[in-house]
């Protein structure tokens, strides 16, 4: 015999019955939806792996790689700032300073030096070079000689040839005339010549410069200069021709009576 089932029942079951497949295919629907989306996310990730990999880090291997810095020395500011700036460095000027071997305007140093390794956005420091420096002349008539040698030594200048005269406006032993004048603009370290007036009297001389010279030389200067070479001594030095004047025994432009006996050493190589 059939168990009965009271109506009520049979109708809950009969809705339950009739639910249950279309909240199955909504759970369906929901799980398709998220994989999609998980696939959107790896198909970006993937595409974003692929940007970095190929443009981004290309990028910022390149801005890390060092390379030899170039020789900008001698250069003017400007070439050297345009090298600089093409290797996506910086360019600083430390300081300025007179150079007669380097123009006006060019690198005169950098650091780093070239050869250098250095990385792009280095910092690369100059100086520049204000060229030769000019210096004026000043007035040394009418002093002793030593005096006026210190003049122009103040001034960065060097006593040049010393040659004699008779003159009654000064008194004797004084300088009489400058070569370059008094106030000329010379380059700084130029040789200023002097006359010098003898007076009256013929028995003072004034030491030549002999260091550099041979022995002969030496020996023709002093006589015209109305000097005798006295003691002579040698040094063993490898860096001049034998015979080479190294020291005299009387600075240049000391005031000596004529007849007066120079000592000199020479240079010896054996």
């Amino acid at each position: 015999m059939s168990q009965f089932t009271p109506r009520p029942q049979r109708i809950r079951e009969q809705a339950q019955s009739t639910k249950t497949p279309g909240k199955s295919n909504s759970r369906n629907q929901k799980r398709k939806l998220a994989l999609l989306r998980l696939g959107y996310v790896s198909v970006a990730a993937v595409v974003l792996f692929v940007i970095f990999n190929s443009v981004v880090m290309p990028i910022v291997i390149r801005h890390g790689d060092a390379f030899e810095l170039e020789n900008i020395v001698g250069m003017s500011i400007d070439e050297a700032s345009a090298l600089i700036d093409e290797h996506d460095l910086r360019l600083e000027v430390t300081s300025q300073e007179y150079n007669p071997s380097y123009r006006d305007g060019s690198v005169l140093t950098q650091y780093p030096t070239a050869g250098t390794k250095v990385k792009s956005g280095r910092i690369i420091k100059v100086v520049v070079s204000l060229g030769e420096k000019d210096v004026i002349i000043p007035k040394i008539t009418g002093m002793s000689v030593r005096q006026a040698k210190l003049d122009l030594e103040t001034a960065s200048l060097r006593l040049g040839d010393i040659a004699w005269t008779y003159t009654d406006t000064l008194p004797e032993k004084l300088v009489v005339f400058t070569f370059p004048s008094a106030g000329d603009t010379v380059s700084i370290g130029s040789k200023v010549n002097i006359l010098v007036n003898r007076g009256r009297g013929q028995g003072v001389t004034y030491m030549p410069d002999l260091i550099g010279s041979t022995i002969d030389e030496a020996r023709e200067v002093l006589r015209q200069k109305g000097l005798k070479i006295g003691l002579i001594r040698s040094r063993h030095d490898e860096n001049f021709l034998p015979e080479t004047v190294l020291e005299q025994s009387e600075d240049p432009a000391t005031e000596l009576e004529v007849g007066e006996e120079v000592d000199l050493v020479v240079s010896v190589t054996e």
